[in-house]
């Protein structure tokens, strides 16, 4: 149940972050939070996939924050379609 709730969180601030830094204002808080437990799925496996690894709340926050920024410039690129 602590995980499911971490995930969640780390979601919200990941996606928050992304959706910000990348001015991303059609989202809403609902899908930064969508974006942001995607984005840190997405991000896990870059990361492994790359070899590096971070540990802790900061390095999971890393790792979401980056799969959260592919996951809103795929989305930005089918809506161009």
């Amino acid at each position: 149940m602590l995980d499911l709730l971490y995930t969640v969180l780390l979601g919200l601030a990941a996606g928050w972050l992304a959706t910000r830094i990348l001015k991303e204002e059609q989202i809403g808080l609902l899908g930064s939070l969508v974006v942001g437990v995607v984005g840190a799925i997405i991000g896990a496996y870059i990361f492994e996939f790359l070899g590096i690894s971070f540990g802790g709340i900061i390095g999971n926050l890393v790792s979401a924050l980056v799969g959260a920024i592919v996951l809103i410039y795929i989305i930005r690129a089918v809506r161009r379609l």
